[in-house]
């Protein structure tokens, strides 16, 4: 449950799109804090503020900071929008929480988009890389970009890990690399708002105009180290609704020769599960030649069971690490930094790369 703090707020440090990192002094020290100036204003030094603790305390890695609940003494203003119409948009997310938004989906009668929304039934083709992780998402750009570098991607966020588009320095750092970012489900704070994946990837194809979409959960992968708990199961469903829509479904492989746990090791059981039991869509997952020759043999292994029901596709990895290295945000998985978990990278690349080559 929540772990409740009152503290002062001692200093502004770095800030983002959508979010503020402050120092906060409390009764029991200072304590690193985030707060989204959308749902509780713009903290200053001397404000008191009510924090979140619970993530801090346990220690998560991404989630790790105590959050902002309020800023009792001085409220934000209210929105310009009349608030008792939906012409300013009646999609409600993060429900039934405390700190609810109410914003305007893509698809509503209020939406500039509705007419084409409206009439949207199919993504034509559109390449759609999934993955697992948060972090593949800039490897993922990296490989699209270096084969077509003029290839509009958009980003599909769903909501397994974090919910605000905001918490994501990754995607602030890449907002002049992307079309735009459609938050999904009960994820928030893209650049169009969605209720479903669905709506997400039309909106992605025919608003957005995106030639290839990325779908990946925000940062802060949920997981239990049991075969079907894992926020990432999300993905065979997200194949699935590539699949009714008429896109090109492309899976990321989570592949790794630096996680230390071993359910993670060659091809994660994130991805067999996944691709290879939820996945109903027959579904191109791109292997990137140029593996470590261990790491390679393993990964052959477990993808052999896969073979029957999806394509295996080879993927010359020649100029992925040049790019990789190129890219416009840091790379970091779990800690591991690109030389530190190669594998993982170059694969995401290589669905990257995949995708683009489906353009021509």
């Amino acid at each position: 449950m929540v772990r409740w703090r009152s503290g002062t707020v001692l200093a502004v440090r770095r800030s983002w799109r959508g979010a503020v990192e402050l120092d906060v002094e409390t009764e029991g020290g200072p304590l690193r804090a985030l707060a989204y100036p959308g749902l509780v204003g713009s903290p200053e030094p001397g404000d008191r503020v009510l924090l979140n603790v619970g993530a801090l305390v346990m220690g998560l890695g991404t989630g790790g900071y105590a959050l902002v609940v309020a800023i009792p003494d001085r409220l934000p203003p209210d929105p310009p929008a009349d608030g008792s119409t939906r012409d300013g948009g009646h999609l409600v997310k993060a429900r039934y929480t405390p700190l609810q938004p109410i914003l305007l989906g893509v698809d509503e009668e209020a939406s500039p988009h509705r007419a084409v929304m409206a009439a949207a039934t199919s993504i034509d083709g559109m390449p759609v890389v999934t993955a697992d992780l948060h972090s593949a998402l800039p490897a993922i750009l990296a490989g699209v970009h270096a084969d077509r570098p003029d290839a509009r991607v958009a980003y599909l966020m769903t909501d397994g890990g974090a919910l605000p588009a905001w918490f994501s320095r990754t995607l602030d750092g890449l907002r002049d690399h992307l079309a735009g970012t459609v938050t999904t489900g009960q994820a928030f704070g893209g650049d169009l708002e969605a209720s479903t994946v669905h709506t997400g990837l039309l909106a992605a194809r025919h608003v957005l105009g995106a030639d290839v979409t990325v779908v990946a959960q925000g940062p802060g992968n949920l997981g239990t180290g049991t075969t079907w708990g894992f926020s990432g199961v999300a993905l065979g469903e997200a194949i699935n609704a590539i699949g009714v829509l008429g896109g090109r479904p492309v899976g990321s492989l989570r592949i790794s020769g630096g996680d230390g746990r071993e359910r993670h090791r060659g091809v994660s059981h994130h991805s067999l599960t996944a691709y290879g039991r939820i996945a109903l869509v027959r579904t191109d997952l791109p292997v990137p030649d140029g593996l470590d020759p261990a790491l390679a043999a393993a990964v052959d292994a477990a993808l052999a069971p896969l073979s029957a029901r999806h394509r295996l596709i080879r993927v010359p990895s020649d100029g992925l690490d040049q790019a990789l290295r190129a890219s416009p945000v840091p790379l970091s998985t779990m800690g591991r930094r690109l030389d530190q978990d190669h594998g993982y990278f170059l694969s995401a690349a290589a669905a990257g790369r995949h995708a683009a080559a489906l353009l021509a």
